[in-house]
């Protein structure tokens, strides 16, 4: 086989897996996009999405986690929060309010999407970029 011919199959694959690669990414923005498009999930201050595919199931980030307490979020995610304890009820409806929105995210998940199922992962990112190591 000729270096001309060579090159142009491994052309041909890399081409076809770079495309592969962007149509994976490009899928997972799309339904991000679709997900921010709800009113409610757009007007909270936590992104609720797609971290990565795995097969057919979509990773999301959450900040719910038994490695950090759900009250260390809401009291960065609503500042008005940071003086009460984890008993208060402030706290105990921001949990609620959490739990049904990041609920909501993954019905428009799936319902929009040929995702399988949705696993939640947390946002370790969103904690650093906060000060929080998790």
């Amino acid at each position: 086989m000729s270096d001309k011919k060579q090159f142009t199959i491994v052309m041909l694959i890399a081409s076809f897996f770079v495309a592969w690669i962007v149509y994976s990414n490009m899928s997972i923005i799309f339904i991000n996009n679709i997900v921010m498009e709800d009113k409610e999930l757009n007007a909270y201050p936590y992104p609720f999405r797609i971290l990565r595919k795995e097969g057919n199931t979509a990773i999301m980030g959450s900040l719910r986690s038994t490695e950090i307490p759900v009250s260390t979020a809401l009291k960065i995610l609503f500042p008005e929060l940071k003086d009460t304890t984890d008993n208060d009820n402030e706290i105990q409806q921001a949990q609620k309010q959490m739990a049904r929105l990041q609920a909501k995210a993954k019905d428009i998940v799936l319902r929009n999407s040929d995702f399988d199922s949705v696993n939640w992962e947390l946002d370790e990112n969103w904690f650093r970029l906060h000060g929080i190591k998790p």
